[in-house]
């Protein structure tokens, strides 16, 4: 409990939504409230040198998307903030599944113009697995989109979450004026292609008043008096307990790349988002409050910087006090060891720290001791459960364009495939590697990565693979014929574990209803056996 005060300083949230929403666009406008950088970037602009400061993947700044998750920390308020950039296209789902596990709290960017896509869809199931609670903001208000009461409806049902309006709307597109603030009683004023300021701030303590009129028009004066009434008459107060136990999701209206709307959520962010949380182990849940220190690896990211060939593993702190230069305990290793320069970061830019507390996120410098879902302690043996690797849904053969460069080749591989990008199989007794990955665009990214970073030139061969399955038996002989019997759709991943490509949906039926003792699962994390 010793503790305390830094745990509840802390608030540690997601920023997910389907690519082309505006997430980065409203990461950057966070950090400039937290005055964590001074100027904007632009992501996809050619005329302007900046991009985004949570894009620092080379791919990443050339083709305007997050391919990796990146890590920011600022100050707003008196609150320590750990913000965490997700990739928004669909086929590096399974990092931003991953850095789900790693958060208290999401805020989930709506597209007004587009609405509910499917990657939004994909994303919101993780987070009903596991109750995350959820803030919705509606961006590009001042484009020409969906009605505000049909958005709502669209995001209650396809979303499967009660939704709460926290503040309203004003129109939309070239019409939209701003938005009035249920909670707080006040208006903010919209101006096309300037910044919010608090002289745009009105406080209508009483819609009624007169005033209103004068700023917004009589016609959107009265229809919001009655918008306004309606709102009230349904949704009343926020429900906190039930917006933190991820039944209800507050919802704010604004315009990100104009930086409006955005401080609104924020205040109301640090008000209610929650503080670090409890997280399940193989043994107990344990609570932030734990006096020891436990953590675990949710992410690794391979050169960072490109002149030093560094290897980073991004912790969350659960429990207890992280510290410079004291041992911790490697519990699939079984060893002990220190971290000289553990850091924090704001995007490319990486601060030393002496220590570090429950909700906190710690890059540690990787000599290749870390895989993803590695579990730090203060000495007990336990692991954090939930960090999964799902099947992949392509797969192709690693074809080596260069035989002298086979060595940078797999080391390249490995690397890359410790990151969760994609997954590295071998195919039974025998050489050939076969990446397994979700989408088309990881090949890309690996494909270019080798060639920059390991100077490892390959092309990929496609194969006629459905799903990758882990297999188990509680009978080793039956598991060893079923290996030998099919050894061309047969391969190991990285940790040695037998994995079963089936060919197709029927095939994987068929073997499965012939092999009643052997266990097909759809996920590694069964190989997490007690420690």
């Amino acid at each position: 409990m010793k503790y305390n005060n830094e745990i509840h300083k802390r608030r540690t949230f997601a920023i997910i939504s389907h690519p082309d929403a505006g997430k980065t666009t409203l990461t950057e406008k966070f950090l400039l409230f937290g005055g964590a950088i001074q100027t904007a970037g632009a992501v996809k602009s050619n005329k302007i040198k900046k991009h985004a400061t949570s894009d620092f993947m080379e791919i990443e700044r050339q083709r305007g998307i997050s391919v990796a998750t990146s890590v920011m920390s600022f100050e707003y308020k008196n609150t320590l903030i750990n913000l965490l950039d997700t990739p928004g296209h669909k086929d590096f789902a399974e990092d931003t599944y991953r850095t789900l596990t790693a958060v208290d709290s999401v805020i989930l960017v709506v597209d007004s113009v587009n609405g509910v896509e499917e990657q939004t869809r994909r994303l919101m199931e993780v987070c009903r697995m596991r109750d995350t609670p959820v803030i919705v903001f509606i961006n590009k208000m001042d484009r020409d989109g969906k009605n505000r009461f049909d958005l709502l409806e669209e995001i209650e049902k396809e979303l499967n979450i009660s939704l709460h309006p926290m503040t309203w709307p004003i129109n939309s597109g070239k019409d939209f004026k701003g938005v009035y603030n249920l909670h707080d009683k006040n208006l903010l004023l919209f101006t096309a292609n300037t910044k919010a300021t608090d002289e745009d701030t009105v406080s209508i303590s009483d819609l009624s008043l007169p005033v209103l009129d004068e700023k917004i028009g009589e016609k959107d004066a009265a229809i919001l008096r009655e918008d306004a009434e309606l709102l009230e008459g349904v949704y009343g107060e926020l429900p906190v307990p039930d917006y933190l136990s991820g039944k209800v999701a507050p919802v704010f209206f604004g315009s990100a790349i104009n930086n409006f709307g955005v401080k609104e959520m924020l205040d109301t962010f640090i008000r209610i988002a929650p503080v670090p949380r409890p997280r399940p182990t193989s043994v107990r849940d344990i609570p932030p409050t734990d006096d020891k220190f436990s953590g675990f690896i949710f992410k690794i990211h391979a050169n960072l910087d490109p002149k030093h060939r560094d290897r980073i593993a991004f912790l969350r702190v659960c429990s207890g006090k992280f510290e410079r230069n004291k041992y911790f305990h490697h519990v699939r290793l079984d060893k002990d060891v220190r971290f000289s320069n553990p850091y924090t970061f704001m995007a490319r830019d990486k601060d030393v720290i002496e220590e570090a507390f429950p909700g906190d996120v710690v890059g540690l410098f990787d000599t290749g001791n870390f895989k993803i879902g590695d579990t730090l302690t203060e000495g007990e043996n336990f692991f954090f459960t939930g960090i999964p690797s799902f099947s992949p849904e392509i797969f192709k053969e690693v074809i080596n364009k260069d035989p002298m460069k086979t060595k940078q080749l797999e080391k390249g591989l490995l690397q890359l495939t410790d990151e969760g990008v994609a997954q590295l199989f071998t195919q039974f007794g025998g050489n050939k590697k076969i990446i397994g990955c979700v989408g088309d665009l990881q090949f890309e990214v690996i494909q270019y990565r080798l060639l920059q970073e390991y100077g490892a030139s390959c092309e990929f061969r496609a194969m006629p693979y459905y799903k990758a399955c882990w297999i188990t038996s509680a009978d080793p002989k039956k598991l060893d014929d079923f290996t030998r019997f099919k050894s061309n759709n047969i391969a190991t991943d990285k940790d040695g574990h037998l994995v079963y490509l089936a060919q197709s949906e029927w095939f994987l039926n068929t073997e499965r209803s012939n092999n009643p003792d052997i266990e097909f699962h759809f996920t590694s994390e069964i190989h997490k056996e007690a420690v």
